[in-house]
């Protein structure tokens, strides 16, 4: 039997992290017990608090914790739910306990950690993850890489894993990671029972198409600012770094250097970003076709700009428009 403790985060836990999990592993425990391929279930699942009682959504919904951090001397797996992306910083703070019982059962008993969405600010708060690949919902990546510089985010992922540490991309992405758990631990028999339940497709591997590029003007540095706004202003040309540079009146290295520092992003992945943006937003909403689109961005090249969009959707952008073309959708 593998001790399981899902997490249950004060304030502003969301509620679907803690009981998606607690469901999923509940419903192997009741396979292998139908099946008559156990006597006695496979997971012991806990909802592990700092307190006994947690309320959430200003008190619409309280869960009542099986056991506290203080009451569970050894797990096997940790399940860190997501939290509000509005209040992940505050969050840390408030459950700031759950850091030091994490690592203790990371580095004295061996337990497995599974960030979920957001949860992986809690994860990363730890240190137990540095040098490790994680991922976390989109909206979070560029505050989770500026916080945790020692961390190898990978933003496209839905799942990672490395050395027993796992986490899941944004929102619902964790139901895939919970299938994933469940065919290391059970097999894939196991593994394709639960994604036939839950309705989860086990083949996604990348959220980039889920992604909204924002701005990333939450920084002070007014001459940064400018050449975004630059950029954004002038979306149809093709726009050089040196020029740019020349127009704000510092050397490209100082630019580049700086540009980085303010937005995560260098100039020319700040541009490209920008654009495909742009692209998606047409493919999504017009009836013009890839050629038009690519055409008004700036791309002369089919080839590049296929490939462009590919590495920051994970799909060709023909799929894309058939996947979110709200006229093709509605059909």
């Amino acid at each position: 039997m593998k001790h399981v403790s899902i997490l249950v985060p004060k304030a502003n836990a969301i509620l679907s992290s803690v009981v998606g999990p607690y469901k999923i592993f509940s419903s192997v425990n009741h396979f292998f017990l139908q099946s008559g391929k156990s006597d006695v279930p496979i997971f012991d699942i806990n909802l592990v608090g700092i307190d006994e009682k947690t309320v959430l959504y200003d008190g619409a919904f309280s869960i009542h914790c099986t056991a506290t951090i203080e009451q569970i001397d050894k797990t096997d797996l940790i399940i860190i739910p997501a939290v509000l992306p509005q209040f992940v910083l505050q969050e840390l703070e408030t459950n700031y306990d759950f850091i030091a019982w994490i690592k203790e059962q990371r580095l004295l008993h061996n337990a497995e950690i599974a960030s979920l969405c957001m949860g992986a600010f809690l994860l990363a708060e730890t240190g137990l993850v540095d040098d490790k690949q994680c991922t976390t919902h989109w909206a979070g990546i560029e505050l989770f890489k500026q916080r945790y510089p020692k961390i190898n985010v990978k933003p496209e992922k839905i799942i990672t894993e490395e050395e027993g540490i796992y986490s899941s991309g944004g929102a619902y992405s964790f139901l895939n990671l919970m299938v994933h758990l469940v065919q290391k631990y059970c097999g894939k028999e196991v593994a394709i029972y639960v994604s036939k339940m839950f309705e989860i497709e086990i083949d996604r591997d990348n959220q980039n198409q889920f992604a909204i590029f924002r701005s990333q003007k939450e920084h002070s540095d007014i001459l940064i600012k400018k050449a975004q706004t630059y950029i954004e202003a002038h979306i149809s040309e093709k726009i050089s770094i040196e020029e740019l540079s020349k127009k704000l009146a510092i050397s490209s290295r100082n630019f580049i250097r700086r540009f980085k520092k303010a937005t995560g992003n260098t100039p020319l992945e700040y541009i490209q970003r920008v654009k495909i943006e742009t692209a998606k937003q047409e493919l999504e909403s017009s009836q013009k076709t890839i050629s038009e689109i690519m055409f008004a961005i700036g791309y002369s090249d089919t080839k590049a700009f296929r490939g462009l969009f590919k590495r920051y959707t994970g799909i060709t952008p023909v799929a894309y428009k058939q996947k979110y073309n709200r006229e093709l959708v509605s059909y």
